[in-house]
C-alpha cells in the first residue's frame, strides 16, 4: 500500500512501472529537468486518477 495523504490501493509495481513509462517518455523528450523526480510524479498522476482531484491540490503534498 502507498500512501499519499490517505491511503491508495496501489502495489509498488504499480508506482514504478508509472515512473518507468514517465522516465521514458522525459528521455525521448529530450527533458532536461523537472521539478518532482518520475516517481513522486507517477504519485502524483496515479492520485489524480484514483482520487479525483485536481492537480493543484494534490500538488500541495508533493512540495
Amino acid at each position: 500500500m502507498l500512501f499519499y495523504r490517505s491511503a491508495l490501493p496501489l502495489s509498488r509495481q504499480t508506482l514504478h512501472f508509472v515512473a518507468g513509462l514517465i522516465r521514458r517518455y522525459r528521455r525521448a523528450i529530450g527533458s532536461a529537468w523537472r521539478k518532482l523526480d518520475p516517481g513522486r510524479q507517477a504519485l502524483l498522476v496515479l492520485a489524480h486518477l484514483h482520487k479525483a482531484e485536481t492537480y493543484a491540490d494534490l500538488g500541495a503534498g508533493c512540495a
